[in-house]
């Protein structure tokens, strides 16, 4: 009789979060291991996932050794990946927490266009939710807090930024303005 072997616990448990367009192209995605190191073998990857899911009704897909659960609205197709052997209650957990925090915050409006104005809050609302593979938060409002937080501070700066060359652009005129009565004299 062969011998069962069981897999270390490990909580490196997502491989992959994606967005995908309803063409299949990326919008979001993030890969946490090797399994597919370069851009083309994962984006040949993501086109293939999405031939074989945009048309299905269920949730999770055995797909190419790996366990994929995913979720569409309007054009947009979340997925996250793990291995063969990981939870697909724990992954599904993920993907409704990536869902959820992106429909927080393009404010119910989840399609391809709100997203891509929102890039910014959703690529932070991916690295809350999980890092490296592993997870490190799956409740929705807390992750939208963290980001919205987090992009106040960008605001703050951008602002700052702006006061600052608003500044600058004010000394440079006013030493225009000297140069020229200067000139003048």
């Amino acid at each position: 009789m062969g011998e069962l072997t069981v897999k270390e616990p490990s909580l490196y448990m997502v491989k992959a979060v994606a967005i995908l367009d309803n063409d299949g192209n990326r919008l979001v995605t993030k890969y946490y291991d090797d399994q597919f190191p370069t851009s083309k073998e994962q984006k040949s990857f993501e086109k293939n996932l999405f031939n074989k899911t945009h048309k299905a009704n269920s949730e999770i897909i055995m797909f190419e050794g790996l366990t994929c659960v995913y979720r569409s609205n309007v054009d947009l197709f979340f997925y996250v990946v793990g291995s063969s052997q990981e939870n697909e209650l724990i992954l599904a957990s993920v993907l409704n927490a990536l869902y959820e925090s992106v429909s927080q915050i393009l404010r119910k409006n989840v399609e391809k266009r709100a997203l891509l104005d929102n890039m910014d809050a959703v690529f932070l609302a991916v690295d809350e939710i999980c890092d490296g593979g592993i997870i490190l938060d799956s409740d929705a409002t807390s992750i939208v807090q963290k980001v919205s937080l987090r992009t106040d501070d960008l605001n703050i700066g951008e602002q700052t930024m702006a006061q600052h060359l608003a500044k600058k652009l004010e000394v440079l005129q006013s030493a225009k303005e000297q140069i020229k009565w200067s000139l003048l004299k």
